[in-house]
């Protein structure tokens, strides 16, 4: 997922809501998008999906893209099931699979009893829920969540965290918002802010021609690394792709050394974890060799 020089505003002589905006996002990674109200993150999300166009510059993505808005529409002539189905078609997905996938789910959100509910008479956070389901059913390569918490309930609100999760686990690229400043914050790979002057840049870095040392919130240990020793049955390879692109070195038998920068180790830790190939985690330690936990899978 890549945004190279992207500009954005309405209008040849509207103001610039984006401008220069530069993000790779590769597979795996769980990218949150920040910025105070109307800096441009919702604009910025529909760009990524496809839904609105750029001024300038140019947005390339790796494939299926889904996209969930914070306020489903609700009146549309269907009822649950007929939209995930509908939905899932447009994905390209077979009828039988949309259907399964649907189903599935609807059960882990808890309202798989509302499948043939119209639309119009569901409360507000469960067509947030329908809504949630159709971007998920696709598996797609990026998902974008736009506030996509808003209106859930709190296992609800559980169930999405592990999703998005479970999706970057599987390879996919997941950018969100959302204005809980904890939501996936042990996950998370990458922090973006927008910025007054509709610029991107990596959350703590100051603006052009901001003071050295006046940009609120840096991390002063955000240059440490960590280092995870694990094991990887069989010798089978580590997927690619993996969340701050860490250092490889091979050690005694299949145990392998990752060193990461620590901002992304808990993002790095979450993946093994989660996805494929199964690893055990032998040892998580500071850089300069400090043990900090050993646990196994």
């Amino acid at each position: 997922m890549e945004l190279a020089a992207v500009g954005k505003r309405y209008g040849r002589g509207g103001r610039w809501i984006l401008r220069g905006v530069d993000l790779a996002a590769g597979p795996g990674e769980l990218v949150r998008i920040a910025g105070a109200n109307g800096s441009g993150k919702s604009t910025l999300l529909r760009l990524a999906a496809g839904i609105e166009r750029p001024t300038a510059g140019r947005v390339v993505r790796p494939g299926a893209t889904a996209y969930v808005p914070e306020r489903f529409p609700p009146a549309l002539p269907f009822d649950a099931a007929s939209y995930l189905l509908r939905t899932g078609r447009v994905h390209g997905l077979p009828a039988a699979v949309a259907r399964r996938r649907a189903g599935e789910w609807l059960d882990r959100f808890g309202v798989a009893d509302r499948a043939g509910t119209p639309l119009s008479r569901l409360s507000k956070g469960t067509c947030q829920k329908v809504a949630v389901v159709q971007a998920l059913l696709a598996e797609p390569r990026v998902l974008l969540l736009d506030e996509a918490w808003t209106g859930l309930d709190p296992q609800a609100r559980a169930v999405l965290d592990e999703a998005a999760v479970e999706r970057a686990a599987r390879g996919g690229t997941v950018l969100f918002v959302d204005h809980d400043p904890a939501r996936l914050a042990g996950v998370t790979g990458a922090v973006y802010r927008v910025g007054a002057d509709g610029g991107l840049r990596p959350d703590g870095q100051p603006a052009p021609g901001t003071a050295p040392g006046t940009a609120a919130g840096v991390d002063t240990e955000s240059a440490a690394e960590m280092e995870i020793e694990v094991d990887v049955p069989d010798g089978t390879p580590l997927p690619p792709g993996l969340p701050g692109a860490p250092r490889a070195t091979p050690l005694a038998g299949t145990a392998v050394r990752l060193t990461v920068p620590a901002a992304q180790s808990d993002a790095l830790l979450r993946r093994l974890l989660l996805g494929r190939p199964a690893v055990r985690v032998l040892a998580v330690r500071r850089g300069e060799g400090e043990r900090c936990d050993r646990s196994a899978r």
